[in-house]
């Protein structure tokens, strides 16, 4: 089966886009209601997450009058920033250094090319991924030079220990992290928020912003091939908790105008029907069953809309999706899935019990992992591994999950040291997807309980552990994962507080043992929105379509893909920090 054409409309994207045009057609030829309204401004915001933040602000420093809008309540500002773990890709810090990590702007480029694969026409100025590759390298100029101190010089800290996500698949020109960069903000993700609300607060208190809540902007308004504005529907007023679903009913119309419009709206993860029409066939077929990694507003309606107004899509394919997804006992948004970050040591399994090999490890290729998975014909995984495994490599995504970062406790965080993490706990004692057992017999059947398909086979599960253990008894093995692990051991990082000591899963002091069922769960939209280096949206003819600029997740954290196929993970918040930025920056100039 090939994979689709990724510049070929899928049906579901037919439809959003006619969706588009009947609501802009509806609203552009209805008489004015009541609560219709129109202001003018210099710059119009759709979308208040963290990238709309970081432009509405540079705008504001810049004398801008800016229009911030959002569909959803005041109480969601910061979109899915908030929820994050905080996670920050950062080449040759300070906290690499302390950790002994030897990192370098050469090394960084040499894993984001090998991770990234671009091959839609680099070279090509009509290619896909022509600004995608330039977007990547400005970011990792980036990461290795102003980010930190520009984030520094507005407050932020790291934890001091650096995280060794994506490892890879084996080669060193190939797909992964060479070396631990992924560096977790001190207060996780609503620290990362948090300076850039402060800026836009300020800015609306010196009249520079004005929040417009409650504004699902249904079309882009064009005069002359120009966007000159937005059209859409009022909303009424929600006090849906950050994260929870909100209103949809209608009260009003409203059209707001303005020589620039930045669209911000992120992506595509809590809209299944979308994620699976732009699925692609290299992955296999799209899952029947999935859980989600972002709240219900994260519908990727503006997509389709921009497109209308003449923005091209490219690469829709592309997307990041985990596959160590865990039903949320206490959920915010629908079908709402928290991500177990792994350490290496945990056996991974498909749903009949057979073990994957590399590199699907944990922790090392989230995308090869996801193809074997769907290759097998299921929509889950497993886990089975000990305590003593689970208290030192299990971290939850999630700044809810991670109270002792995200409050900034440091007697909460040391206590990791000496116990299980209390989320993690109350995963296993209430979550869906745990199995505990004292017995490999005991485990299975609880497996197979739990599924109540009868697809692991005792025999062969414990014979696939027992040979794994017996790698564990010299220095050296064939043992890939053995392997994997005893690398982890060898950087201070992962010893201290990622990666267990190696022992053999059946050794009953490391118990009880642990067997966890792993769903998919939708995160990110890699492709998107085409932008040049100054944000500015480009239209199908390679032309920049005037007045319109693009940033974030919507933008494919820019270019229409800075990532290519894969992440190197961290890279999502600094991705909307990063374009947010440069279209901030462009559209004040512009101004």
């Amino acid at each position: 089966m090939e994979d689709q054409d990724p510049t070929t409309f899928t049906r579901r994207r037919a439809l959003t886009v006619a969706g588009g045009v009947l609501a802009g057609a509806y609203l552009s030829g209805a008489a004015p209601a009541s609560a219709a309204e129109s202001q003018h401004a210099d710059a119009i915001v759709v979308g208040h997450g963290l990238a709309g933040l970081v432009a509405t602000a540079e705008l504001a420093a810049a004398g801008h009058k800016v229009l911030l809008l959002d569909q959803e309540p005041e109480a969601s500002l910061g979109g899915q920033a908030f929820w994050s773990f905080g996670g920050l890709f950062l080449v040759d810090s300070a906290e690499q250094r302390l950790m002994g990590v030897k990192d370098s702007h050469e090394l960084a480029w040499q894993d984001w090319l090998g991770t990234a694969g671009f091959d839609r026409g680099v070279d090509d100025p009509a290619g896909q991924d022509h600004w995608a590759y330039k977007w990547a390298e400005a970011y990792v100029d980036f990461a290795s030079g102003e980010k930190r101190s520009w984030l520094a010089g507005l407050g932020m800290q790291w934890f001091p220990i650096v995280g060794w996500a994506e490892r890879g698949g084996g080669l060193a020109d190939g797909h992964g992290n060479s070396v631990p960069r992924f560096h977790v903000t001190w207060g996780t993700g609503p620290a990362v928020v948090e300076p850039f609300e402060k800026k836009v607060r300020a800015a609306v208190s010196d009249g520079k912003v004005t929040f417009k809540f409650r504004h699902r902007v249904d079309e882009l308004v064009t005069t002359g091939g120009a966007v000159t504005g937005v059209r859409g529907a009022i909303l009424e007023p929600s006090g849906a908790a950050r994260g929870k679903p909100s209103s949809r009913t209608v009260v009003g119309e409203f059209e707001l105008r303005a020589p620039v419009v930045i669209v911000t709206s992120g992506g595509i993860g809590a809209n299944h029907e979308l994620v699976r029409a732009n699925w692609p066939a290299r992955l296999g077929t799209p899952p029947k069953s999935m859980i989600t990694g972002v709240p219900a507003h994260v519908d990727g309606r503006m997509l389709a809309i921009t497109e209308q107004a003449g923005g091209r899509i490219v690469n829709p394919d592309r997307m990041w999706h985990y596959t160590e997804g865990l039903q949320n006992y206490d959920p915010i948004w629908p079908d709402h899935g928290i991500r177990i970050l792994p350490g290496p040591s945990s056996m991974w399994f498909d749903a009949t019990g057979k073990r994957f090999s590399a590199p699907d490890i944990p922790g090392y290729d989230t995308l090869h992992t996801l193809k074997s998975i769907r290759d097998t014909g299921y929509d889950y995984s497993w886990f089975v591994t000990t305590q003593k495994i689970i208290a030192k490599e299990f971290a939850l995504s999630g700044s809810e999950q991670n109270p002792d970062l995200t409050e900034k406790n440091i007697w909460m965080l040391l206590s990791r040291i000496w116990q299980t993490p209390e989320p993690i706990e109350r995963f296993k004692e209430r979550g869906a997807d745990f199995v505990v057992a004292d017995t490999l017999p005991e485990l299975v059947a609880g497996m197979n309980e739990l599924t109540g398909e009868g697809l692991i086979d005792l025999a062969g599960l414990k014979r696939q552990i027992e040979a794994r253990d017996r790698e564990t008894d010299n220095p050296y093995t064939k043992d890939a994962q053995v392997m994997g692990i005893r690398n982890a051991l060898n950087y201070p990082g992962d010893t201290l507080s990622r990666t267990a000591s190696l022992h053999k899963i059946l050794d009953a002091s490391a118990g009880p043992l642990i067997a966890v069922r792993l769903n998919i769960l939708t995160r990110k939209t890699l492709g998107g929105l085409q932008t040049d280096l100054s944000g500015r949206v480009l239209h199908q003819s390679g032309n920049p379509v005037p007045g319109l600029y693009a940033a974030g997740e919507v933008a494919g954290f820019g270019g229409g893909g800075v990532h290519g196929y894969r992440s190197l993970e961290g890279t999502f918040l600094g991705g909307c920090l990063f374009s947010g930025r440069q279209a901030g920056k462009a559209a004040a100039a512009a101004l």
